[in-house]
Parts: structure tokens; sequence; C-alpha cells
């Protein structure tokens, strides 16, 4: 890779990092305003609606905003509007109101949008084209250790305190309510303002960046040239099935958990109890002993996406030396054997094949990503604004898996992501062989 194209390269990825930390950080959220405004599992999967909702809306948009404006100047505004949204949890939270927070949520993920839909091909053009997938899974792996580190921020935060019903705030004594609604907001506000001025303080340093110009190659093409590759439409599909399921599996798991009574599991063992005690000791200072339920099991979500940042630097090597295709195929069908495992079993061996997904989940985006643009040439940035607007399936696929949570429990509703992975294993299959057909 050119030395320009190395720097650059790098300071994309910093971007990967932290848009991966946000977007678990508002899955480990939903337990919390579940519990707050004492919703159903269906009515908290609104929240994914909102977030989600922002790429559906914003992707092409932002593509075409992106054609006159540039990477960097888009970079730098998708930082600030993501830093607005993270201010406005500041007032969502001492008003007490959930649809201001859905608000805050929408106008954040617009600004991830923005990022989204120009980091993911001006990553994949930084070189050849044949190592676009090894480029992107790495730069997913940075993003996959944001992952892995929101799990503990969420524990740590929003999550180690404990939320009390209507009628036990009801029950307080006038003094007691304000102090208790006055802690309960400071808990969401300190973590999210924190969050912001990190997003502004990297706005501030893209700003002095110089970054290589590639967009001016691109202007000429339009998103119907695009779409008349039948690949694209495949991948556009699975794409959207992909962040559905991987959203809804990892916006659930710690309900799931505590439905299995695992945090009773976890305490009773010497083992677990001490993982857990040192996941809280070392990143929050906080005995063990002092933990809600919801953070005990929720610690263990970095297993989940730490499995996804290990597998990103797995698949990175593994798609410069295999086909990608197959490469895609294997994990997919390791994705479905889990589910099984996780529908047919129940207690440890549950949670540690749940756990597991992440690892299968992890080459999944980067790589069907850059296998629906391969070979489009000139319509890769029209490609990727249809590929990021394919995100909007992380607002579809969680909340039909909490109606059917709510409606017959989380064994059939674990179905759902099994049919997604069953897609994106026909669409792997679909591209190697026409691969293979081409070059023969």
């Amino acid at each position: 890779m050119d030395r320009n194209f190395r720097f650059a390269f790098t300071a994309l990825t910093s971007l990967f990092f932290i848009w991966g930390f946000i977007t678990v950080v508002v899955d480990a959220f939903i337990p919390r305003l579940k519990e707050v405004f004492e919703l159903s599992y269906a009515q908290a999967g609104l929240v994914q609606v909102a977030w989600f909702l922002a790429y559906l809306v914003l992707s092409i948009p932002g593509g075409l905003i992106l054609s006159k404006i540039g990477y960097k100047k888009g970079i730098i505004t998708g930082l600030f509007v993501a830093g607005l949204g993270c201010i406005l949890f500041y007032p969502a939270a001492a008003f007490r109101e959930f649809s201001l927070f859905l608000l805050a949520l929408f106008v954040l993920a617009g600004g991830l949008t923005f990022l989204q839909v120009s980091a993911n091909p001006f990553v994949s053009v930084l070189g050849d084209e044949s190592g676009a997938a090894s480029r992107l899974n790495l730069s997913q792996a940075f993003n996959s250790l944001g992952t892995t580190l929101a799990p503990i921020f969420s524990a740590t935060f929003l999550l180690s305190d404990s939320i009390l019903t209507s009628e036990g705030i009801a029950d307080l004594s006038a003094d007691e309510r304000i102090t208790y609604l006055s802690n309960e907001a400071s808990a969401v506000q300190l973590p999210f303002i924190m969050i912001g001025l990190v997003l502004v303080a990297l706005a501030l340093v893209f700003f002095f960046l110089k970054l290589p110009r590639i967009l001016d190659d691109y202007k000429k093409s339009s998103f119907i040239d695009a779409l008349k590759h039948k690949n694209l439409k495949l991948g556009i599909i699975a794409i959207f099935l992909y962040v559905g399921a991987e959203v809804a599996i990892g916006s659930y798991l710690t309900n799931y958990f505590l439905s299995l009574d695992l945090q009773n599991t976890i305490k009773e063992s010497d083992l677990l109890s001490t993982v857990s005690a040192g996941i809280s000791a070392t990143f929050s200072g906080k005995a063990f002993s002092t933990l809600d339920d919801k953070a005990v099991v929720g610690g263990f979500l970095i297993f989940y996406w730490g499995g996804a940042m290990i597998g990103r630097f797995i698949g990175s090597y593994l798609t410069r030396v295999m086909k990608t295709g197959m490469v895609l195929a294997s994990f997919s069908f390791l994705a479905i054997a889990m589910l099984l495992i996780t529908i047919s079993s129940s207690g440890l061996l549950a949670m540690a094949s749940a756990l597991s997904i992440g690892l299968f989940n992890s080459i999944m985006f980067p790589t069907i990503f850059t296998m629906s643009i391969d070979g489009l040439g000139d319509s890769k940035p029209q490609a990727s604004g249809l590929l990021c607007t394919a995100i909007f399936g992380g607002a579809i696929i969680p909340p039909l898996f909490g109606t059917l949570v709510d409606a017959y429990g989380f064994n059939l509703a674990f179905c759902l992501p099994v049919l997604c992975y069953g897609f994106i294993w026909f669409f792997s299959r679909r591209s190697t062989r026409k691969t293979k057909t081409q070059l023969n």
C-alpha cells in the first residue's frame, strides 16, 4: 500500500473503532430503557428503529452530499452531527422522556451514517481491488475492538444500578424521588457527554488531516447504473439480513441470559463469578457483590463482541489466502450451527453457543460489502450508499425478534436469525459459483 494511503487507512480505521463502540453502547442501553419506561420487548425494539431509520433515510442523500463536498468534509460533518446526538441525551435524561431519547438516537445515528457511507468504500479503494476484502476486514477488526470494550463501558455506567418501577418511585418520599431521578439522569448523561466530546475532538483532528482525493474519479455514475448489477442487489439483501440478525442477537442477549436465570448460575460458579468480578474490578472498580443482575450477565457480552474482533483479524488473513465466498459460506454455516445449539440447549451451553455467534458474525459485513461492489468501478460510491441503506435491517429484524420473544419466547425467536444467515450462505455460494464461471 502507498505510504499516503497507509496514513489515510490508519486515520479511517479510528472511525471504525468509534462507531463500533457507540453502536454496542446503544444495544446495551436497551435493557435500561426497557426498565425505566417499563416497555415490552417489542416496544424496546423502537430504540433500534430510531437508530437504523437514519440509515434508511440518510444513506443515499449522504452519498449525494459526499459527491459534492468530498470525503473529508463528509467525515467532519458526520462527527459533529453524531456529537450533537450525544449532547441531546442530556435533556432526554433530565426530562425522563422516551421520545427525546429516540430523537437523540436518530441524530447520533445520522452522523454515523455519513461516516459509514464514506469510510467503507474509501478503505476498499486504498490499494488493489484484490485486497479490498482483507483491508476492510482489518478496519472492521478495530470496529470490533470498539464493540468489545463497549459492553464493559455499558455495564459500568449504564447497567450497574438498580432501576425502580413506577410503583417503586411512587412509594418514595418527595426528597427521595428527587434524589433518585437526579441520580438516574446522571447515570445516562455523563457517559454520552463523554462520547460526544470524543466525537468533537475527532472532528477537529480530521479537519487538520490531509486525505487523498479519490472521489472525483467516480462522479459520473448513478444509482440506476449500480443497480443493474444483480450481485449488488443480492448483496443489499444480505447486508439487510446480516445487520438485522447481528443487532437482534446483540440487543437481546442480556435479556436472554436473564431469562435463563444465568445471573444466579454465574454467582454460584466460582470460575464465572471470578471472571465477572475481574471484569467489573478491572473496568469499574466495583465489587461483584454490588452489581445489578443486568451488569452481572451484561459483562459477558465482551466475549460476543470480542469474538467478532478476533474473527475479523483472522478473516483479514483468510480472505487473502482463500476465496472470499468460501470464507463467508463457512462462517454463515457455523453461525447457524451455534444458533441451533442455543435453541436446543439451556444454561451455560446455551450461553456459550450464543456468545460464540459473535466470532462467526465477524467477517460478514466487510466481506459481503466488498463482494457486492467487486468489479463495479465507477459505481462504487453509489453502491456504497445503497448498501449502507440496507443497514436499516437493524430497525426491522430486532422488533420482529422482540415480537416473537413476547409471543413465543426466545427459542422460537432465534429461528429468525437462522433464516437470515441462511440467505447469507446462499449469497456466498452464488457469488463463489459466479466467480468460477468468470474464471472458466
